[in-house]
């Protein structure tokens, strides 16, 4: 996430530095795929145009229905090539609205460093942080670089360092939660013998094995607590292990060509922020893998604090922003993690838990269930409160709409409107007065005068990370409060 976060900052003409323990982008297993509100950000951002490949569409009710019938089987073969199926807890049910991408981490990470590049974001690879001290101005940081160690001065210290944070732990911030149940490898690898087994995901005595053709590819998931050394380097004949346990094959790997182990601790910061130390991503909270939280969550954590960040930096607003941070974020976290442990311990063997699925599946051909739980792991229900909605908009703390507005000068979209990283006042009744009201901030919001067919308010503010921070019906002369409160008083006045 510090690339993302780098830009974020960036895009506010604040400089940034980046330490990257990486010499260069590590092709192992990572994410595979962009869902939900990340689609989203990303969009906002002009990230991943042009590169991710063509989006995957929903899945029709026959196609829905036949993918609960494979659930339905006591060894589940989930029909992945079913387009837009996604997976909760390996039953792929979940129907998305919107469209998701198809692209490995490693292209988003690629495109976040060019687009830092262009931002002017300094990025040291093969740079670490060993430590670091704070005092009520500044954050004095020891850095091992290849020309050997150095000392660097900076206003803020980002921790985007993963789920064993050297910043979360020097920092003194708790991190509470739960240990984990399983082990499980994520592999490219070539086997003796193609059929030793079905292609597709399927649940066994031990646990879950997915295996996928051309290249090889698996992910194996048992139920027999946590890898005893997760530092340990992971040998061919540890995976080997793995799948012909349960497989209940003798197969044999042949060659490893790229390995992952995890796990399913759930774990969380205490808070976000200590002093002028932000935790952002994996070191603010780690999780189970499966449907590919992690990099939605550590992207709406980039988003949400990197413009508050950046306001602070250049003096607009006050180092109480910065708590927002916690406050917005936290919640979302939490629920993530208990999202993953119930996906977790769906996926257990045994006929309790085939009970317990048979049934979740029943529930989940149900229209409002599956767009509940659908909403709830993509991060499309998150509402963050700010205030009295009688005050500041009905709209308010929600995610505003990707509105179609029409201008002198052709057709936009509001995500295509906010690339820079700014803040937006639309005003779609010309001629309220709003523009002159905001015009004080407009060093630091943009005001568009359009017209839409499908607005949900003639006017809103929405913040940099796309979320709305005022709309009418409130009284048009709470809009300053609002602006002062988002995004500092106005210019001349500091």
């Amino acid at each position: 996430m510090g690339l993302m976060l780098a830009c974020e900052v960036a895009l506010h003409g604040v400089p940034v530095v980046v330490f990257e323990r990486l010499p260069e982008i590590e092709w192992r297993p990572k994410a595979e795929g962009i869902t939900g509100r990340a689609v989203d950000i990303m969009d906002r951002r002009g990230l991943m145009i042009g590169v991710a490949e063509t989006p995957i569409t929903p899945p029709t009710t026959e196609q829905q229905a036949r993918i609960a019938a494979g659930e339905r089987r006591p060894d589940s073969l989930h029909p992945k090539a079913f387009p837009g199926a996604r997976h909760f807890a390996s039953m792929f049910l979940l129907r998305p609205e919107s469209p998701d991408l198809l692209v490995p981490q490693q292209l988003l990470e690629q495109d976040l460093a060019r687009r830092a590049a262009e931002l002017g974001v300094e990025v040291r690879r093969g740079h670490t942080v060993t430590g670091f001290t704070q005092d009520d101005d500044r954050v004095r940081l020891d850095v091992d670089g290849p020309d050997g160690p150095y000392r660097l001065e900076a206003e803020w210290l980002a921790g985007c360092d993963g789920g064993r944070s050297m910043v979360r732990k020097l920092s003194g911030v708790a991190f509470p939660g739960t240990d984990g149940i399983t082990t499980g490898y994520r592999a490219f690898a070539e086997i003796d013998d193609l059929d030793f087994h079905l292609p597709g995901w399927f649940r066994k005595d031990g646990g879950l094995l997915v295996y996928e053709e051309g290249p090889p590819r698996f992910i194996t998931l048992e139920f027999d607590g946590p890898p005893e050394n997760r530092d340990a380097p992971i040998t061919a004949e540890e995976f080997q292990g793995a799948l012909r346990r349960l497989s209940g094959t003798k197969v044999t790997v042949t060659e490893v060509k790229k390995i992952t182990r995890f796990t399913d601790n759930a774990r969380q910061a205490e808070t976000y922020r200590s002093g002028r130390v932000l935790l952002v991503g994996d070191a603010a909270h780690v999780h189970s893998h499966w449907s590919g939280p992690g990099l939605r969550l550590g992207l709406g954590d980039a988003v949400n604090v990197g413009w508050k960040l950046a306001a602070v930096a250049r003096g607009w607003c006050g180092e109480d922003l910065l708590d927002t941070y916690t406050s917005e974020r936290h919640p979302v976290g939490a629920q993530t993690l208990e999202i993953q442990r119930a996906s977790i311990a769906l996926m257990r063997p045994g006929p309790h838990v085939d009970a317990l699925r048979r049934l979740f599946t029943e529930l989940l051909l149900r229209d409002e269930a599956n767009r509940q739980l659908t909403s709830l792991v993509d991060d499309l229900h998150i509402g963050y409160d700010m205030g009295d909605p009688s005050l500041t908009g009905p709209l308010v703390g929600r995610y505003s709409p990707d509105l179609r507005l029409r201008r002198a000068d052709g057709t936009v979209r509001v995500a295509e409107l906010q690339r820079d990283g700014r803040a937006l006042l639309l005003d779609l009744t010309a001629g309220s007065g709003l523009r002159a009201l905001a015009e004080p901030w407009s060093d630091r919001v943009d005001v568009i005068t359009a017209e839409c067919d499908e607005a949900p308010a003639d006017a809103l503010l929405i913040r940099p990370d796309g979320f709305v921070a005022w709309s009418t019906p409130a009284d048009p002369a709470s809009l300053p409060d609002a602006l002062a409160r988002w995004f500092g008083p106005p210019a001349g006045t500091a």
